[in-house]
């Protein structure tokens, strides 16, 4: 049992300390989430999850106000797949903005409340398909074979492993690992839907991974495993949060696109990429 983990048994939790997930617990196909409630920085439970307890979530990670914002708040949009509404017309997008823009990446049920009656959503919402969910994940299966939310050791393990080196993940090895989780993907899923924005929301996770825990160029292994495997912010194994400046939506997207280009043009044995203006 990890040292963590232990502690955690025998002392009463307090925001910050990490506890790992229970089985009833409610948790999303995103690592950075998971890791955000199994510190207590979101409710444990995973349940009635508030976009302000996310948003402050962010800056544990060392993310900056506008991206913390662009990451939290689209999500609490409702869901357009069930929602009954009116033809949008002009003075929708004239009013109504940033919904209007961000209409897409709704997943909070229509009407979907609290018991004081603000905005919530469970964890696990996150897991639809295609929003922020997608395909060829690093460390999850395929929504089409069954279980896109839970973590897979296999995976992780291949993702430990993908190391050059043995002591961190560069830039070349993630994009290594992606081609060689597209490959297998093709093979297991006949259903693969792993193009545009799928891959461009894929790039910026590992942007994130490489920015938030890394120097951007690379990333410690053990950082990498405490972080998926066990579901952690890895400070046992010494890293902190930005303290000089907080990682922005230019310094994000600028890395995201490297990784994109670097993923290489439709038959290369490649992803197929589509460059899209951020």
């Amino acid at each position: 049992m990890p040292p963590s983990s232990a502690r955690a048994q025998s002392n009463p939790l307090k925001r910050g300390d990490y506890a790992p997930v229970n089985p009833h617990d409610l948790r999303s196909p995103c690592p950075a989430i998971n890791a955000l409630a199994n510190h207590g920085y979101l409710p444990r439970d995973g349940r009635n999850v508030l976009a302000s307890e996310i948003f402050d979530g962010m800056n544990h990670l060392g993310l900056g106000t506008f991206l913390g914002y662009m990451f939290t708040h689209p999500i609490f949009l409702e869901n357009p797949s069930k929602v009954v509404k009116p033809q949008s017309s002009w003075l929708t997008t004239i009013f109504h903005p940033f919904a209007s823009a961000f209409a897409a990446f709704g997943m909070r049920d229509p009407g979907q409340k609290d018991s004081a009656g603000v905005a919530c959503l469970n964890l696990d919402q996150l897991a639809l398909h295609n929003v922020v969910e997608h395909d060829v994940s690093l460390s999850r299966r395929d929504f089409a074979q069954g279980d896109n939310t839970t973590p897979q050791a296999d995976l992780i393990e291949d993702l430990v492993n993908a190391s050059s080196n043995g002591k961190t993940i560069t830039i070349d090895d993630f994009v290594k690992l992606r081609k060689r989780r597209y490959e297998r993907q093709k093979a297991d899923n006949p259903k693969l839907d792993f193009q545009g924005m799928q891959v461009q929301v894929a790039c910026t996770e590992v942007a994130l991974i490489l920015k938030v825990f890394g120097n951007g160029s690379e990333v410690p292994v053990e950082y990498v495993r405490a972080f998926f495997q066990e579901g952690r912010l890895p400070r046992e194994e010494g890293w902190s949060k930005r303290r000089w400046w907080t990682l922005g939506l230019v310094e994000l997207n600028m890395l995201a696109s490297k990784i994109q280009g670097l993923l290489g043009p439709p038959g290369q044995g490649t992803v197929p990429v589509v460059n899209v203006v951020h």
